[in-house]
């Protein structure tokens, strides 16, 4: 949502702003991970090429291109609460060349779950955190699957960082203060953020394929989009610890995201995004 859902985020707290934000943060995302996802969706263990993939909580399809490159046979349902999210990937769909490959789906995943046909894969990136009963969405997904099917849950540790811990200069370790505060704003209000997804799946009906944890380091070399990713991804940051930062801190945060402050973000070059993707695999029996 969540890919996101996922996507997170995917999933790493997409839920703060809405429209056209949001979309540009999960297509930031899309654009920055896009290695990290190609070589997820390289490492998946399916037996046999899937034909019918479902991407639940797909943003604005992120993994669903990463999937139809990488199963140039398969057809991909893509699933979304958000009508603005489906309208730009199906826009990019039809700009690949893919659209005859693709069908959309808007279907809001605690309510109303909507007829997935019998795929052989799902996938759910940064989305299964949002979920309002989890646990009722595993087993929802594991009846849906083929048998044999696999299920591919994706997320985002957290927020990434961006800044070197000396950083900035009047705060350093400001980052680490934010994300600390953060946490805890979170695990008040998307308690399943951050979760281990293993036992869920098995408590599912799942059995459990393959794990991993991916580390993300990518530097900035000078690349505006890191830029722009950590302005973004900070602004969205703000949302949830201004009320309890210092004013100090809080203070040295808004010059970073002051877009034409001298210290702002996009004009520093020593940004790098660091965080974890954990992906887990399970097949339907």
């Amino acid at each position: 949502m969540t890919h996101t859902h996922h996507t997170h985020q995917h999933g790493h707290g997409h839920g703060h702003q809405h429209g056209d934000t949001q979309a540009e943060v999960l297509d930031l995302d899309a654009e920055v991970l896009a290695e990290h996802t190609a070589s997820i969706t390289a490492w998946l263990p399916v037996r046999t090429s899937p034909r019918r993939i479902v991407d639940l909580g797909c943003g604005t399809g992120a993994g669903t291109f990463a999937l139809l490159t990488r199963f140039p046979d398969a057809h991909v349902t893509a699933v979304d609460s958000s009508a603005d999210h489906l309208h730009r990937l199906r826009d990019k769909a039809e700009a690949a060349g893919v659209a005859d490959r693709v069908d959309l789906v808007q279907a809001d995943l605690d309510a109303d779950w909507p007829d997935l046909g019998s795929p052989e894969l799902v996938w759910a990136s940064a989305s299964m955190h949002h979920m309002a009963d989890p646990d009722r969405a595993l087993r929802r997904v594991h009846d849906a699957l083929a048998p044999g099917g696999l299920f591919a849950v994706v997320e985002l540790a957290g927020f990434p960082l961006f800044l070197p811990s000396d950083a900035p200069a009047e705060r350093p370790g400001l980052e680490e203060r934010c994300h600390a505060v953060s946490d805890r704003f979170h695990a008040e209000h998307m308690p399943h953020r951050g979760a281990d997804w293993g036992p869920k799946l098995t408590g599912a009906g799942f059995t459990l394929e393959g794990e991993r944890t991916i580390t993300v380091h990518i530097e900035r070399s000078g690349s505006e989009v890191i830029g722009r990713y950590a302005l973004n991804s900070l602004q969205r940051l703000r949302g949830s610890v201004a009320d309890a930062l210092p004013a100090d801190d809080l203070a040295a945060l808004d010059r970073l995201l002051d877009a034409d402050a001298p210290d702002s973000v996009l004009r520093r070059d020593d940004l790098v995004v660091r965080t974890e993707r954990k992906v887990w695999a399970a097949r339907r029996a």
